[in-house]
């Protein structure tokens, strides 16, 4: 029989937050409220987690049984990579969640930030035998660049984590088939960026593929023109900021709190 992760609470010694934990837990839960607004929530299921910086062993996760349109950064649970809740707090942390994010932040030291949605557009692709298609210029971003990881039932099994991680390889997009979708990147901004574009990619292609006319094919020339386009637009800088103070100030307005 697999074996399924047991969690246990191990406060340190000095659990003193400092100013980088705060504003990383702040970021967080900002996410976790932008998730929501794009309905790309799943009620508790599915998770954002983010590492501690300064600490490579210990991540940030939602407490489990909370509505992602309502968490704050004080309610974020701080884990490390065996499964140890290390800090004080009344929450729990979704096992499934903790197997998947453990096991690419344990591998991935580039992954700060792990992304991973069941939305109903993710799901119909993931099951889809092609996966992901270039069919759209939304969809070109993942040319030659999306994993995948074949279903093994509910993510609970803690060997599993060997086999996700063979799969993810040194790519940042993973189809989880039957499943959902997962991105992994360097901050929470660019998670949830990359995700939000993998959604409409993927909503896009159920539309296409709905109209069952033929489609325009791009060549491979043009399709890893593209996508090496994207990846260089990628990383924010001073002509192409990454817009997250906008999203966090529609947050404060339409769903303040998400910092407390």
């Amino acid at each position: 029989m697999c074996a399924s992760p047991v969690f246990t609470r191990v406060v340190p010694a000095d659990d003193t937050m400092t100013d980088a934990e705060w504003q990383a837990r702040v970021d967080l839960a900002a996410c976790y409220r932008l998730v929501a607004h794009f309905d790309m929530d799943d009620l508790f299921a599915t998770h954002v987690s983010l590492r501690v910086p300064g600490n490579d062993e210990h991540f940030l996760l939602n407490p489990y049984g909370v509505l992602f349109s309502e968490i704050t950064a004080s309610a974020l649970v701080k884990v490390d990579l065996d499964g140890n809740i290390v800090q004080d707090t009344e929450h729990v942390i979704n096992p499934a969640g903790f197997v998947i994010h453990s096991a690419i932040h344990a591998a991935r030291p580039d992954a700060k930030c792990v992304l991973h949605t069941h939305t109903v557009a993710g799901m119909a692709v993931a099951t889809l035998q092609d996966g992901i298609l270039p069919m759209n210029q939304k969809a070109t971003r993942y040319y030659k660049r999306v994993a995948y990881h074949d279903f093994e039932g509910k993510a609970q099994d803690m060997d599993e984590r060997e086999r996700l991680v063979r799969d993810l390889g040194d790519k940042n997009y993973l189809v989880l088939r039957n499943h959902g979708l997962l991105v992994c990147a360097p901050t929470v901004s660019r998670a949830f960026k990359e995700m939000y574009a993998m959604e409409k990619a993927c909503k896009t292609q159920i539309q296409i593929m709905s109209t069952n006319a033929a489609c325009e094919k791009l060549s491979e020339n043009l399709l890893e023109f593209t996508a090496q386009q994207f990846a260089n637009d990628a990383t924010p800088s001073e002509t192409r900021p990454d817009g997250w103070p906008s999203l966090k100030k529609m947050l404060d307005r339409i769903n303040p709190g998400y910092d407390a």
